[in-house]
């Protein structure tokens, strides 16, 4: 390896050195923005993760919000301002972004089907509430306008230089690029080096005394300007023969690393060369794979007509001890006077607008200069030798302009985008020429396809459609599963002695949690009461602790109204409690003014908390008398939970049932949709009798079957994969209905700093 290139390798990638002092303001959105710049600021892990708790107004995350985020994970830090709603922590540690779209699907359907979606509920973390769709729900999450897509990019940046605040400003006007290439724009063909070129350049070519080992790549396939690219980057150390292969990158087209391999040299290393290469001897230990291993594997990848781009790429081919005949070298196509070349690291900062190789670092990273390498080529074929010239404006000065788009970002980073989508769907997307669209005549078909596809691309949307409800079935489906919220909210007890005092046995129930009514029923020989909880954990709790206790000598029944509706209840509860939402969550009934600076004047004691959220009254702005805690583990939930029923705390409490966006929802149920308990409500003709013959293609079934088939097509992806699953929600003359958002990192590791929100 020559010290005086740039060159790539494993790296441990550390934290920011900035530190701020926490800014707690209790239930205020200060603070919680003050605890993820100061949760930043520790030592970075490993793993990409999400905030533990969304910042959303009533959980509502809107179309725009969702292109934020989706350009921020595109772009990263440096280019793009942060998502509002949610943080993400280590955001270059991502390695794949994954849309599922499920169109014709709203939050009604999930919770209507809650028990038959049942991986999607345990699998995501984050759920959030999404406004009714427009006309194009795709084009609005992607941030594609009606008047402007990814083909004005060009026009946008024409004849933009950095900015003079910029740390890298540079000109490359008059230069040898102009005088080889000439100003107008070239094709892929003629940017390759030519053999004469290799010849001067120490390539690798058949024939030569010094190439007699060497092993051909075997393509030799007919080249044109559409053959595909592939981003070469090798690391070496220095052996007793001289340097040896200690790493071979190589990256799509499309942005996605197809091999990433640790090779353990043949010879006695004497200098692992770890400040450039990250290489260390504990790194290459257990490593078995050898160089004729690597050769096989690319010869195998590689097509007839790949071409391989790199940054002085003959060295890296000698190392690989292989001889291909197309390649371009960008050390050589943005090349100087007198034949100087730029670093990597500076084209990368001058042409691109990002920071590669940074001080911090131990040694560099290949796939990261692999993909640059790869970006700087298509760069220099999209604008043309006069934009490679001239130097581009900064990266960030052109996302900042307004309607930029994702498709735009990942253009600007030399990434392409899959959609995968049935024929009958029409989209913006299929157009966008920055866009790979592959259309299927099935939803089974898409699937099948996406296992294929996926592994491919940095950022891919997955659409399947399903045909949606009538008007008239979804407004009574909406109808019944608020009536059926309400009834699971909602407790008989009794019978009371006709002497009881009944102030007191009001005040008991009322001990549990918030109560939306409480009405005395005559009706039967002794008097019984009526209790509508306003959340679902307080009825929950009141079954628990009362059922059967004896009130003044008289053995009573705490128990929820008896409907169709209600008779998989218990199963319900069971199934909430193991919802990935509520895992780790508990209720809490009694808390007052100062709970929270109790809590955290004694945090020492709660270990693992993650987030409080105090729930404020709507009109008047108060707390409210119950919260809820989250913790990093339920065990930890567990021991909390035992500590706050205790002697010292004395609040009543279990584990939480109802996902945070969903409390917005169940605030708004009108009053006309609260039926009286015990009615029956019967379902509609056309479902009864798909229910009854249980027909395949049943919502009921569908959800099942659909939900098992994503399940295990994330499975399948690759750790480090931003996964969120949309139904974005319908929308008809009659009526609309809100979107429901899922949301995940594959193997995410979670946070462990708490969090306080109203």
């Amino acid at each position: 390896m020559e010290p005086q290139r740039e060159r790539a390798g494993r790296h441990l990638k550390k934290g920011r050195k900035r530190r701020r002092g926490p800014n707690m303001l209790v239930g205020a959105a200060e603070a919680m923005r003050a605890r993820w710049e100061l949760e930043e600021s520790q030592p970075e892990a490993k793993k990409a993760r999400l905030s533990t708790i969304l910042f959303a107004e009533n959980c509502e995350v809107t179309h725009e919000q969702l292109c934020e985020l989706l350009k921020y994970v595109v772009l990263g830090n440096s280019n793009v301002s942060k998502p509002s709603w949610c943080q993400l922590f280590h955001q270059n540690q991502l390695n794949n972004v994954v849309v599922f779209v499920l169109q014709g699907m709203s939050q009604l359907h999930f919770y209507r089907f809650y028990m038959e979606f049942g991986f999607l509920r345990k699998a995501f973390t984050h759920k959030f509430r999404l406004p009714p769709p427009s006309s194009n729900f795709l084009a609005d999450i992607i941030g594609l306008q009606k008047k402007q897509t990814t083909g004005d990019l060009s026009k946008m940046v024409e004849g933009s230089l950095p900015s003079s605040s910029s740390k890298v400003s540079i000109s490359l006007q008059n230069d040898p690029i102009i005088q080889k290439y000439g100003s107008k724009k070239v094709g892929l063909t003629r940017c390759l080096l030519t053999k004469e070129e290799m010849k001067t350049f120490h390539f690798p070519l058949q024939g030569f005394p010094d190439c007699e080992n060497f092993v051909p790549t075997k393509c030799h396939g007919s080249i044109t300007d559409n053959s595909p690219l592939f981003g070469l980057n090798c690391e070496m150390c220095l052996t007793s023969k001289g340097r040896e292969l200690t790493r071979i990158s190589l990256v799509a087209e499309g942005g996605c690393c197809v091999m990433d391999e640790l090779v353990k040299p043949d010879n006695k290393v004497l200098d692992y060369l770890t400040s450039f290469s990250g290489i260390t001897k504990k790194i290459l230990n257990p490593v078995t794979t050898k160089l004729k291993d690597v050769q096989r594997q690319l010869k195998a990848l590689l097509p007839p007509d790949a071409v391989l781009v790199g940054h002085s790429l003959g060295l890296d081919l000698r190392a690989l001890k292989m001889i291909h005949p197309y390649v371009i070298d960008t050390s050589l196509l943005y090349v100087r006077e007198q034949g100087r070349r730029f670093k990597l690291k500076f084209l990368a900062k001058a042409i691109l607008g990002k920071d590669i190789q940074c001080p911090d670092r131990l040694g560099h990273d290949a796939t990261e200069d692999a993909r640059t390498t790869l970006e700087l080529a298509r760069y220099f074929l999209k604008y043309g030798p006069r934009k490679a010239g001239q130097g581009p404006r900064n990266t960030a000065e052109v996302v900042q302009q307004s309607n930029t788009s994702v498709l735009e970002c990942l253009d600007l980073m030399g990434q392409k985008l899959l959609f995968l989508t049935r024929e009958a769907e029409t989209s913006e997307l299929s157009s966008s020429r920055n866009c790979q669209t592959i259309k299927c005549l099935t939803n089974k078909e898409v699937l099948e396809q996406a296992r294929v596809e996926i592994p491919l691309f940095p950022f891919s949307i997955v659409q399947f459609s399903f045909e949606p409800f009538s008007y008239k079935l979804t407004e009574e489906m909406n109808k019944r599963m608020r009536s059926k919220w309400t009834e699971m909210s909602t407790v008989y007890a009794g019978p009371f002695s006709k002497n009881c005092n009944l102030r007191a046995v009001k005040r008991l129930f009322k001990s549990f949690g918030p109560v939306r009514s409480m009405s005395l029923v005559l009706e039967t020989h002794q008097p019984h009461l009526c209790i509508q909880y306003e959340v679902l954990e307080a009825a929950q709790l009141a079954i628990e602790s009362l059922d059967g206790i004896l009130v003044e000598s008289t053995c009573i029944k705490v128990q929820r109204p008896v409907t169709e509706l209600t008779l998989d209840s218990s199963t319900l509860v069971k199934e909430l409690e193991q919802d990935s939402e509520n895992r780790g969550t508990i209720y809490l009934s009694g808390v007052n003014q100062t709970f929270k600076e109790h809590l955290l004047q004694q945090s020492n004691i709660f270990l693992g908390l993650e987030a409080v959220i105090l729930p404020k009254d709507l009109k008047s702005g108060k707390q409210k008398k119950y919260c809820f805690l989250k913790f990093k583990t339920f065990g930890s939930a567990q021991r909390a939970l035992n500590i706050l029923k205790g002697k010292d705390w004395k609040l009543k409490g279990r584990h939480a049932l109802t996902p945070r966006h969903l409390h917005a929802w169940l605030r708004g149920i009108p009053p006309e949709s609260r039926r009286t308990p015990g009615v029956r409500v019967i379902p509609p003709p056309s479902e009864q009798q798909a229910l009854q013959v249980l027909k395949v293609d049943h919502p009921k079934i569908a959800a099942w079957r659909w939900g098992r088939k994503i399940g295990k097509l994330y499975h399948s992806l690759s750790p480090g994969t931003l996964c969120l699953i949309l139904l974005p929600g319908t929308k008809s003359t009659h009526g609309s209905f809100s979107g429901l958002g899922l949301m995940g990192i594959k193997d995410e590791e979670e946070s462990t700093t708490p969090k306080i929100c109203s």
